[in-house]
């Protein structure tokens, strides 16, 4: 089937590529549309039902219309000169919070960006009094917009109104400060806008060059990308359609995140087609470039196929996750990784048959076959010390991997850091206020059917949360209509989206509503902490669930596809012992080096699915040509030398184009860990596992390696003992990667 789908691409790949030419253009251009229809706004909504803070939303929306689509932001009004709000000031702050509540904010847009093609996410913020400082210097208001806040729209929306707010409290001789997470989120994204920028154009310039260098071709370097920016608009296309058609609802850095692994896989994909095409086009000169083609991409094929359902199988697993973001990012990367497959198995083929071989132009290197470089001398000095490679490779793995000594998971949120305004203006509240005035953490209390609560009743709850060490403030109880149900809000002293307020609502404030909720009430705490509590308990049950249940399905491809008991197992565990190298070493930067209170939570998930499943990769194609030169005469060591010197370069270039793609992420506020993680990881795959470890292990076992399946080495050139070539038999067809 690959090879009819491939051999069908590379005899109409003009046909096959106005297809995918249409389906990118008119897809990328209704996705906005329809991924802002699939994007759910609040990390609360993720959790299951029986979470103690899910409970407290359903409460919050069913007895006192909270939106679950709402984010709050603070504001700060203070006179200019530091002194107290006079009665006046306060008459103009109630004044000016009435006119902001009434005026509709427009949200900015591109001039060339058609407006149906970008949700408007114009409205007008609700804005309330909160209170005032005990000192009399500022007053608090409470600004409500609808909306993820992590969307452009959104943040434009904000940006909009600050701008307003701040200059119409300026006309009133009064100053203005915003806080809260969609005030960070903005004035961190504006302050990384410029190193985003130039990251990003680095990146594309890395790749560029690298692919030139490699090829010595402008084409070969540019046309990678420009495929994978067209399947990309057709995978997010086909992402958010089958995201309606489930009914799942995506996290709004879900579709960054796949363009991420697009942008990697792609290139990785459409590199190793070329260098094998490349191959194939020395080694028979006379061939006609579309036979070539067909070939060398129904050979390849076979190894994308698994390298590709391979990430499907690892990401599909997550739909066994309990936490609902991870449940609908890892079905959404799987999609996106089939379209890519299926691009991969038609698109690429059609255009390397498309551009022959003046996709190499102006490179003259097809004329000739290249001398012994680097790649040949590597796979020799591999074959001849496999014993010493694959130590060494061990050793530096084993000592990466003891960084995992004491590590910690930080279950912390992200914030922008000390420099920003947001940040700033959350201090200067807290000297006066508990800092988490502008992120309260609040009880909700709700009665049996029949019963009625009243301030009496709730008057024991609320001072023993008083009493609890961390908390700063609690407000007085608020009844909904029907005197069921009570909001309790608490205004802790730690920092919002700390482990300290997060460790205080989880434990001391859970107990305490646990021990002093009113007889015949259900007590639930919510707010921002509490839901990252329960998101912490919600990761922890599912890293035991997808672990076991991803490396089963990986090692299920590996044996279908190797043919072998031993190969796979040889396998993941090289890849095990990456994962863990990796992880180590993100602990040791980060948690032992730089001080930080631990790793990300969501990094040891996020990195052993990406780490597992795209460096199995570079696994599969090292492995896959091993078995293929071990069928041909002569030992096994020359055929791992061969094999290494044919697939180094595919392998390094790859890893390095697929590593600085995951770089990108460190220009992402609160990616840093993740960045740094995935980017080493896919270089010690690729390098040390791939290019090291795999084929000298190779050798140890020889061909032992396949067992219990006999290989039988074909006909064929044979091969001196350094590993260097003879020429191919006419009549056989050299396999390709």
């Amino acid at each position: 089937m690959i090879r009819a789908l491939t051999r069908f691409a590379t005899r109409h790949p003009w046909k096959i590529i106005a297809v995918w030419a249409v389906l990118g253009v008119a897809l990328a251009g209704v996705t906005p549309v329809l991924t802002a229809r699939v994007t759910q706004s609040q990390t609360g909504d993720f959790l299951p039902r029986e979470y103690d803070s899910a409970a407290a939303l359903r409460i919050a929306e069913e007895r006192f219309g909270a939106d679950p689509d709402a984010v709050t932001v603070t504001v700060l009004v203070a006179r200019k000169d530091g002194a107290r709000l006079t009665a006046a000031d306060h008459e103009k702050v109630a004044a000016g919070a009435a006119r902001l509540g009434k005026r509709r904010i427009e949200m900015p847009r591109e001039d060339d960006m058609p407006s149906f093609l970008v949700p408007d996410r114009s409205q007008t913020p609700r804005v309330a009094t909160a209170m005032t400082a005990p000192d009399g210097r500022f007053a608090l208001l409470s600004v409500a917009l609808t909306g993820n806040a992590a969307d452009e729209g959104v943040q434009g929306v904000f940006r909009a109104f600050r701008d307003t707010a701040r200059s119409q409290f300026a006309e009133a001789g009064l100053r203005t400060g915003f806080t809260g997470p969609l005030a960070d989120g903005v004035d961190t994204a504006d302050s990384h806008k410029t190193a985003s920028t130039i990251g990003s154009a680095l990146i594309m310039g890395l790749i560029v060059l690298l692919n030139v260098l490699v090829f010595r071709s402008l084409l070969a370097a540019v046309l990678p990308l420009l495929a994978v920016a067209l399947i990309s608009g057709v995978a997010g296309g086909a992402v958010a359609g089958a995201a309606m058609l489930t009914g799942l609802q995506l996290d709004a850095g879900t579709p960054g995140l796949i363009g991420v692994v697009l942008l990697g896989i792609g290139v990785d994909y459409f590199l190793f087609l070329l260098f094998r095409f490349r191959e194939q086009l020395r080694s028979r000169p006379g061939q006609p470039a579309r036979e070539a083609a067909a070939q060398v991409c129904g050979r390849v094929g076979t190894a994308i196929t698994s390298a590709a359902l391979t990430i499907v199988a690892a990401f599909a697993t997550l739909g066994l996750a309990s936490f609902g973001q991870f449940r609908s990012m890892g079905p959404a990367i799987a999609v996106a990784v089939l379209v890519m497959l299926l691009a991969g198995l038609t698109l690429m083929p059609a255009l390397l048959a498309a551009a022959g071989r003046r996709m190499f132009w102006p490179s003259r290197s097809l004329r000739r076959e290249p001398p012994a470089g680097i790649a040949a001398r590597f796979g020799a000095a591999v074959a001849r010390r496999p014993l010493a490679m694959a130590a060494a490779s061990v050793a530096l793995l084993a000592a990466l991997a003891a960084g995992l000594v004491g590590i910690r998971m930080d279950y912390g949120l992200p914030v922008g850091g000390e420099r920003t305004p947001a940040a700033a203006t959350a201090a200067e509240i807290s000297r006066s206020l508990p800092a988490g005035v502008s992120d309260p953490a609040s009880v909700y209390v709700l009665a049996e059917p029949g019963d009625r609560l009243t301030a009496g009743r709730l008057g024991g709850l609320s001072r023993a949360l008083a009493g609890v060490d961390g908390v700063g403030r609690v407000a007085p109880a608020v009844l909904d209509g029907e005197r069921r149900a009570a909001r309790i809000d608490l205004y802790p002293t730690p920092a919002p989206g700390s482990q300290e307020v997060r460790d205080l609502v989880s434990g001391p404030v859970r107990e305490t509503v646990a021990r002093h909720a009113p007889a015949g009430t259900t007590a639930h705490v919510g707010g921002t902490a509490a839901i990252f509590a329960d998101v912490s308990a919600a990761v922890d049950h599912d890293l035991k669930v997808v672990f076991p249940v991803a490396a089963a399905l990986i090692a299920l491809i590996l044996l279908l596809l190797l043919r072998s008991l031993l190969a796979p197992v040889v396998l993941l565990l090289s890849v095990g012992l990456g994962f863990a190298a990796t992880l180590g070493a993100a602990t040791l930067v980060f948690q032992h080096g730089l001080g930080e209170p631990g790793v990300a939570f969501t990094l040891p998930l996020v990195l052993f699915l990406f780490v597992v499943a795209l460096g199995t990769d570079y696994n599969i194609l090292i492995t896959d040509r091993i078995r293929e030169e071990m069928q041909r005469p002569g030992p096994a060591r020359a055929a791992v030398a061969r094999a290494v010197r044919h697939t180094a370069p595919a392998v390094a270039t790859a890893g390095l184009v697929l590593a600085a793609s995951f770089a990108t992420l460190a220009t992402t506020p609160g990616s840093r860990q993740i960045a740094f993680a995935m980017a080493l990881g896919i270089m010690l795959s690729a390098i040390v596992l791939s290019l090291v470890l795999v084929p000298a292990l190779a050798v140890l076992f020889g061909r032992a390696l396949w067992w219990p399946v006999h290989r039988t080495a074909g006909p064929g050139h044979a091969a001196g003992p350094d590993g260097a070539d003879r020429p191919p038999a006419p009549q056989r067809e050299p396999a390709c990667h």
